[in-house]
């Protein structure tokens, strides 16, 4: 059917920030709209008789926190960036987020409804007043040592009246998102369809004409942490170059559309207007300059680099002058490491200091690594997390040597990865498989799926050789690279370019 007039689509549908309560602060889509900010603008796009009209301008968010209850309220100012069309865009709303945990399976899930809303848009004298809203999302979240993976649904509807009493718009929401958040890095990518409705008076007659039309939206936020290596630009230095953490911030958006095409203000079904527009705002990158290492026995060691990078991240120790690179590595300095990598802390409620006077003292499982030993807080989270276990006789074996099947095993399970072999039966295409203890197939499956590890020359990964710490520092160097970039690309590269 044909309808006259001017007529408001909007794809902005729901001001919320997915905020889930269980997770530290990262990345997630300022809404559902598509929409991307940065420090000192936001974008989104809305649909017009079936031309898309992008607006700017301001947002504003704050959040209460009571218990287990999170409310967000984001207060958008926008107008249309095109100077020739007059209008305005104002939106008020607040959602409430509730969240529980299962400590036993290590799962949150989080619940978000609608709590106040208040949304009006004119554009070229066309008022649409959003009338009501339903909006329901569900999210369930792996809560993993070195990430937080989850997943969601999402259901709503909005309905808007044009002109208080010359028609309505509906618009039904479905989709979900997909996210992780962890010290290095955090994606959240949102994929939602719209399915549009408007039905309107036609002016100078009696009856009613419609309209449908569909939006996807695919939105996604970023944020990642690098390193940058920095010669120094002085020859009469005490070192050669230095290392900086770089954070950057990223969002980008894509709407895919089908609507009709209009023909003198009437739409006509005959031939539809389908196209994509895209967005994307970048944030002023965040710079941070690291340690710098000066030992004297990695010059020209094939592991430098990776050593040099730990040690400026403060992930391994050592004193001022030496690393020794080819020196075993023990499971004490290994678990510290991969403790401090992944930002794991440990239940702050058992630390000693903050322990209520009336409370038993807390007492270590491990002989040989007390509650008052320096170490003692990365064991006891390396144990809380899955990561490892002690060895036999109430010892958790800290000056035991580290060899590359205990290593892989740790890092898998610290990536929580190790469920994702396929069923027993399969094999590696290693050459000396025969020598991989049966309790670590599964995670030597999965470390070569995902690039972690590979074969040396003669494609043998001797599992059960021990481990020097300049090995260990390549292996740790490329578990630091999957949580900053490898999550990052199949949460939004992936899903954005391929879906």
């Amino acid at each position: 059917m044909r309808i006259k007039g001017t007529f408001l689509l909007t794809s902005c549908l729901i001001a919320m920030l997915t905020v889930l309560v269980a997770l530290p602060a990262g990345a997630v889509p300022p809404d559902f709209a598509g929409g991307v900010a940065n420090e000192y603008k936001y974008q989104e796009v809305v649909f017009l008789t079936g031309v898309p009209i992008k607006f700017s301008g301001t947002i504003k968010k704050t959040e209460k926190v009571k218990g287990d209850l999170k409310t967000v309220t984001y207060d958008f100012t926008l107008t249309p960036e095109d100077k020739s069309i007059t209008g305005k865009f104002s939106r008020k709303m607040s959602y409430k987020i509730s969240s529980s945990q299962d400590a036993d399976v290590g799962q949150t899930l989080t619940e978000t409804e609608v709590g106040t809303f208040k949304e009006s848009i004119t554009i070229n004298g066309v008022k649409y007043d959003l009338k009501d809203l339903q909006f329901y999302k569900s999210d369930a979240i792996d809560n993993r040592p070195a990430s937080d993976y989850y997943s969601g649904s999402i259901q709503g509807r909005k309905t808007y009246v044009i002109n208080k009493n010359q028609g309505e718009v509906i618009v039904d929401i479905s989709g979900g998102d997909v996210g992780y958040n962890n010290f290095w890095g955090s994606t959240e990518t949102q994929i939602l369809d719209y399915n549009i409705s408007v039905t309107r008076a036609v002016e100078a007659a009696d009856d009613l004409e419609s309209w449908q039309g569909t939006v996807r939206v695919t939105a996604s936020d970023s944020i990642d942490k690098s390193l940058q290596y920095n010669e120094n630009l002085a020859s009469l230095s005490s070192f050669n170059g230095s290392y900086t953490r770089v954070t950057r911030g990223e969002m980008a958006s894509q709407y895919s559309y089908n609507l009709p095409t209009f023909v003198e203000g009437l739409a006509d079904d005959s031939a539809r207007n389908i196209d994509q527009i895209k967005l994307n705002a970048e944030k002023v990158p965040k710079v941070e300059k690291l340690l710098i290492p000066k030992f004297r026995d990695t010059g020209g060691h094939w592991a430098e680099d990776y050593i040099c990078q730990l040690f400026s991240l403060g992930v391994f120790e050592g004193d001022a002058k030496f690393f020794a690179p080819d020196a075993p590595i023990n499971r004490i300095d290994f678990i510290r490491a991969l403790v401090r990598i992944c930002d794991i802390r440990a239940n702050q409620a058992a630390d000693k200091t903050k322990t209520s006077k009336k409370a038993p003292a807390e007492v270590s499982p491990f002989a040989d690594v007390p509650t008052g030993s320096a170490d003692y807080q990365y064991v006891k989270a390396a144990v809380e997390k899955g990561l490892t276990t002690g060895v036999s006789g109430g010892q958790f074996g800290a000056d035991l040597d580290v060899d590359r099947a205990q290593a892989v095993n740790m890092l898998v399970k610290a990536l929580g990865f190790e469920d994702k072999a396929p069923t027993p039966g399969f094999s590696t295409s290693f050459a000396d498989e025969d020598q991989i203890p049966e309790w670590c197939l599964d995670s030597v499956y999965v470390a070569a799926e995902i690039g972690l590890i590979s074969g040396d020359s003669t494609n043998r990964i001797n599992p059960q050789k021990v481990m020097t710490r300049g090995e260990a520092s390549a292996m740790l160097v490329r578990f630091l690279n999957i949580l900053q970039s490898d999550l990052q690309k199949d949460y939004r590269e992936n899903i954005v370019l391929f879906n």
